[in-house]
């Protein structure tokens, strides 16, 4: 069957920022055949290709097209939360080109026909790019180390225990040192299930509330923990979802000793503070808990520093039946495909964090440390780019939420900074109208 080639594309009159080259100039993004041609001034000099669509960017600003290391979806098992075909479209009207996905699905990912089934199934439904995470033990349980070569050559781009910590020392050593022989990168959530039994952030707010609380310790002891393993084993390692100022501090010494990790946090606890629980409101309750305002502020820090590399949605869909419950009995878990890139322009518009580093963090950061050849406008690079107008404003309601679950702790929120356009391999996939 012939494969359809995509209309030629210029994305003209558009502020160019690619943070891969360090570029930050006005010009146009040239596309033929799904790959990038020109992008920035160099573009000038290059022909428009015939029969091109000419989209006017009207100044706003033409990026790579994001990339979310940290996607749950509910396919296979949990259609009714998400499936890979709504969590695309909630993902192109994000901005977000790439999506990798987690493995905690019923079955988990932890065979390779399972990996080829997330790849079938995304070519055949989903408007992005879908690359499954596998499990790093079978069924997630942190016993029996999964077939990572085997994994690799289905198409796992790294390897993970999902929203669990793989709390047996030894056997993570072992999938460390195993993983480093296929060059494969570990992602690891750093929460020690031994500590990490409450509810929400460990202190004052937790007591007043009557709540059991998670204590900064669970993450940073079993992060310090990892490193050393990192050490032993020589492996490739990025820490998901740290939330603590010592977590932050951790991953420094760890980068000064010259060991091959990186780090991510979620949005929501770069916009969010544990008082924003309020009267209990559960799409804030996730994890890592939502920390205190010092821990939000140090992780900001962390980013605009480059201690953090990688900010991510931890996009994970609930429904009213996991979510509709008292505090302590509610899921973990909130949304974020839609607002990832409206909710990190929060803190370019506060001057925390400069334009070029925080689209770095969605874009070059994920690409480089899964070793793709996207999240960059490149001549010769996927055409995944995203254009948006930081100035432009609007409001999150429930109603245009696009993933099948609805819990998002952005809802009714305030934003400045709008995608106008998302194109995946040279092809528009969303237009905001």
């Amino acid at each position: 069957m012939a494969i359809d080639t995509p209309k030629p594309l210029v994305l003209s009159n558009a502020r160019v920022i690619d943070p891969a080259r360090d570029m930050d100039a006005p010009g146009s993004v040239i596309i033929a055949d799904g790959t990038i041609l020109a992008a920035g001034p160099e573009a000038a000099n290059q022909g428009t290709p015939y029969g091109a669509e000419i989209f006017d960017c009207k100044g706003a600003i033409a990026c790579p097209g994001l990339i979310d290391m940290c996607v749950s979806v509910g396919e296979p098992g949990a259609e009714h939360r998400e499936t890979l075909a709504s969590a695309s479209q909630a993902a192109a009207a994000g901005g977000i080109t790439t999506i990798c996905t987690m493995p905690d699905t019923d079955p988990v990912i932890d065979d390779p026909a399972l990996v080829d089934f997330i790849h079938r199934r995304a070519r055949d439904t989903a408007s992005v790019n879908v690359l499954p995470l596998a499990a790093l033990t079978k069924g997630l349980e942190g016993n029996e180390m999964t077939e990572i070569g085997l994994l690799k050559e289905a198409g796992a781009v790294a390897f993970t225990s999902g929203h669990k910590s793989v709390k047996n020392a030894q056997v993570m050593r072992r999938m460390m040192t195993y993983a480093r022989d296929f060059d494969a990168l570990v992602i690891h959530h750093v929460e020690d299930p031994d500590l990490a039994g409450g509810v929400m952030n460990a202190g004052l707010n937790a007591s007043w509330k009557g709540l059991s609380g998670v204590p900064r310790e669970a993450e940073i002891i079993m992060l310090e923990r990892d490193l050393r393993l990192v050490g032993m084993s020589k492996g490739k390692y990025h820490a998901n979802l740290i939330s603590t100022s010592d977590s932050a501090d951790v991953i420094r010494v760890g980068k000064a000793r010259g060991l091959d990790i990186t780090a991510g946090v979620s949005i929501n606890h770069l916009t969010h503070n544990e008082n924003d629980i309020g009267a209990y409101r559960t799409f804030f309750k996730m994890s890592p808990p939502l920390r205190d305002e010092d821990d939000r502020q140090a992780m900001i820090a962390a980013v605009a520093d480059g201690t953090i590399d990688i900010i991510c949605s931890n996009h994970d869909p609930q429904d009213v039946e996991t979510k509709r419950h008292p505090w302590a009995e509610a899921e973990d878990g909130a949304i974020g495909l839609e607002t990832l890139l409206a909710a990190a322009l929060r803190l370019y518009h506060s001057d925390q964090v400069d334009l070029k580093t925080l689209l770095a963090a969605v874009t070059s950061g994920p690409a480089d440390r899964l070793g793709l050849e996207t999240g960059r406008l490149s001549k010769g690079a996927p055409a995944d780019v995203t254009v948006f107008d930081p100035e432009r404003p609007w409001v999150l309601e429930k109603s245009s939420i696009r993933s099948r679950s609805k819990n998002s702790p952005f809802e009714d929120a305030r934003f400045t900074g709008r995608v106008l356009r998302t194109v995946v391999a040279g092809r528009p996939v969303y237009d905001y109208s």
